[in-house]
C-alpha cells in the first residue's frame, strides 16, 4: 500500500477524532448540521456515519471548515499533509458502478456524471472487506482524492448489487431525492448547464405567458400549459434535427425504432398509447409529430383558481391555494377568513411551499404578513425582515433553491431513463444505429 494512502488513513482518523472531541463552536456546528441532515435521512447507521463524514468536508464554523480548523490547530503537519487535507474539500458522494477490479482497489464510473475514477481502500481491513465486490455492482459512497491518479473511500458505503436499467434509474431517482445538492458533485460544468436550462425555461415561460405569475381556473391553465409544452417540444425537435411536419411513423423508421418502443417512451411522458397507435395507423400519412400529452394532476385541473409561478432558480410551481393566501393577507381581519389558520399551517409545513413563495408574499404584503405570523405563531416580537428565514428553517425549508425538476439532465442519463422505460414495457432493445452524438444536456 502506498505510503501516502496509509498516511491519508491516519490523517482521516485524527481528523474524525478532532471533530468528535470538540467542545466549542465546532461541536455546536456539528450538532446543528446533524440535526438538519437527520430530518432528511433514514436515521440508520449508514446515514449517521455519512453525516459525520460529510460534515468534516462540508460543515462550516464561521468562515472555516473543519478541515481548516484541523490544520490551524496542528502546526506540526508537513506541507504534504496540509496539501492532502485541503484536497479533501473535493470529496463528494456518488452512485458508482464498479467497472474493473484491481489488486488494490477498483475502477469506478459515477453514474450521475459519467466520470471515471480509480479508488483504493486506505487500509488492509477495508480492502479485505471489499474483496467480495464484483464488476457491475453499484455502490453509494463518498470518495476523496489522494493523488492526481487515484482516490480513496471517505466514509461508509452501501452495496446495491448489480442493477438492471429500470432499477438503476430508480436508484438515480432516489439519489436525486435524497442528495439533490450533490447531484453533479464532481461535474460543476454539468451543474451549471442544468441551472442554465432552468433559466432558459423561465424565459420561455415569460415569453409565452407574458408574466412570471398567472392565475386562472385549473382546467384552463391545463390547456395553456399544454400549448406551452407543444411550443417547447417543437423547438426541441427542430434543435435535434427532427422535422415536426413528418408523421410519427416516418420519424420512427428513420430512427430505426419500432412502434412498441415509441409507445413505451410516450406513455412514460404522458401520451396515451392508443393515440400513438392511431398515429401509426394513419393511412394517409398526414399525422404529424405531436407533443406528449401534458396533463396536470386531477386536483390541480379541478382547482377553482390555479396559480403558476416561474422563477429562474426555483423553477416552476403550481399553487391551487395561492389566491386564498393572498385573500387572507388582503383581509381587514384575517382571522375571519374561513380556513385561514389551516392554510397558514399548510404553507409552513408542506414542502411544496418553498422559501421563494414565502419571500414573494413578504415582498408583496410585508405589513400584513408580519401581523398574521405574529398572531398565528403567538410571537408578538416576530419581525418579518429579520426572522423569516429562521422560521422557514424551523419548518425544514431550504433557504437556497435546489435544482428544480424542470432542469435538463445529461444525455447519458436521458438515454438510461428512456432505455429503462423500454425494458419495463418489454419492448425491443434499441438498435445500435441509434447512438446519439449530442453532448451536454437534454430535457
Amino acid at each position: 500500500m502506498d505510503a501516502i494512502l496509509e498516511r491519508s488513513h491516519q490523517l482521516k482518523q485524527d481528523l474524525t477524532d478532532f471533530v468528535y472531541d470538540a467542545e466549542d463552536e465546532l461541536a455546536q456546528a456539528l450538532e446543528t448540521y446533524a440535526a438538519v441532515k437527520s430530518r432528511r435521512g433514514s436515521g440508520d447507521n449508514f446515514q449517521q456515519e455519512l453525516i459525520i463524514d460529510s460534515f468534516i468536508t462540508e460543515g462550516r464554523v464561521g468562515d472555516d471548515s473543519p478541515l481548516d480548523l484541523f490544520i490551524q490547530s496542528h502546526q506540526e503537519l508537513s506541507e504534504s499533509d496540509r496539501k492532502l487535507i485541503k484536497s479533501w474539500h473535493r470529496t463528494f458522494i456518488g452512485l458508482f458502478a464498479i467497472t474493473k477490479i484491481l489488486p488494490d482497489g477498483f475502477e469506478f464510473r459515477n453514474w450521475l456524471t459519467d466520470k471515471h475514477y480509480t479508488v483504493k481502500p486506505d487500509n488492509a481491513q477495508k480492502l479485505q472487506e471489499m474483496s467480495r465486490l464484483k464488476e457491475g455492482e453499484i455502490l453509494l459512497t463518498r470518495i476523496s482524492p489522494v493523488t492526481d491518479s487515484y482516490w480513496t473511500f471517505s466514509g461508509p458505503y452501501t452495496q446495491m448489487g448489480k442493477l438492471g436499467k429500470p432499477k438503476l434509474a430508480v436508484a438515480i431517482g432516489n439519489f436525486k431525492e435524497n442528495y439533490k445538492e450533490h447531484l453533479y458533485g464532481d461535474a460543476p460544468e454539468l451543474l451549471e448547464e442544468a441551472w442554465q436550462s432552468v433559466e432558459v425555461y423561465h424565459q420561455q415561460f415569460l415569453d409565452f405567458f407574458g408574466a412570471d405569475e398567472v392565475t386562472m381556473p385549473g382546467y384552463q391553465l391545463n390547456k395553456k400549459i399544454a400549448e406551452f409544452q407543444e411550443i417547447l417540444t417543437k423547438k426541441r425537435l427542430e434543435e435535434a434535427g427532427i422535422d415536426p411536419s413528418k408523421s410519427l411513423e416516418e420519424v420512427a423508421q428513420e430512427a430505426g425504432i419500432g412502434e412498441e418502443e415509441i409507445k413505451a417512451v410516450a406513455e412514460e411522458f404522458g401520451t396515451d398509447s392508443q393515440a400513438v397507435s392511431q398515429m401509426f395507423d394513419n393511412k394517409n400519412g398526414t399525422s404529424k409529430m405531436v407533443t406528449p400529452k401534458v396533463d396536470l394532476p386531477a386536483e390541480l385541473k379541478k382547482a377553482e383558481q390555479l396559480t403558476a409561478i416561474s422563477h429562474p432558480r426555483w423553477g416552476q410551481m403550481f399553487l391551487p391555494t395561492y389566491f386564498k393566501m393572498k385573500a387572507i393577507l388582503e383581509a381587514e381581519d384575517w382571522q375571519s377568513v374561513e380556513g385561514a389558520e389551516k392554510l397558514i399551517r399548510f404553507y409552513l409545513q408542506d414542502k411544496s411551499i418553498n422559501a421563494f413563495i414565502w419571500h414573494r408574499l413578504a415582498q408583496q404584503y410585508p405589513t400584513q404578513l408580519q401581523k398574521v405570523l405574529q398572531t398565528f405563531l403567538q410571537r408578538p416580537e416576530f419581525q418579518l425582515q429579520t426572522d423569516l428565514d429562521a422560521l422557514l428553517q424551523e419548518y425544514n425549508k431550504p433557504i437556497e433553491p435546489e435544482l428544480p425538476e424542470i432542469a435538463s439532465v445529461p444525455i447519458h442519463l436521458n438515454n438510461l431513463f428512456q432505455e429503462a422505460v423500454v425494458e419495463v414495457h418489454k419492448s425491443k432493445p434499441k438498435e445500435k444505429s441509434q447512438k446519439q452524438s449530442a453532448k451536454g444536456f437534454q430535457k
